[in-house]
């Protein structure tokens, strides 16, 4: 079954599409599109990942379907609501 994993810096981004057996887990199939090798910084094992933009808790467990796209996620640089509590001060 088709699949796509990405992954997005601000200077760089990648979909990959691969070719996986059914039953692949979306741990699996970031360490088979070789995503690590584009971007050495990603540890499938430590990254939080999603499918279509919705979070999964276990992608060791959390089988693929044909046609989805998992996305791994970098971390975030600022709490959200800090960001938006500076944002409003900046203002005022």
């Amino acid at each position: 079954m088709q699949v796509e994993v990405a992954y997005a810096r601000p200077d760089k981004q990648q979909i990959v599409a691969i070719e996986v057996p059914e039953g692949t887990t979306a741990i699996e199939a970031v360490k088979l599109s070789g995503i690590t090798d584009i971007f050495p910084e990603i540890d499938p094992d430590a990254t939080d990942m999603g499918v279509f933009g919705k979070v999964i808790k276990d992608p060791a467990g959390h089988e693929l379907r044909e046609g989805d796209r998992v996305e791994l996620y970098r971390p975030l640089k600022i709490d959200p609501k800090q960001a938006r509590l500076n944002r409003a001060k900046k203002k005022a």
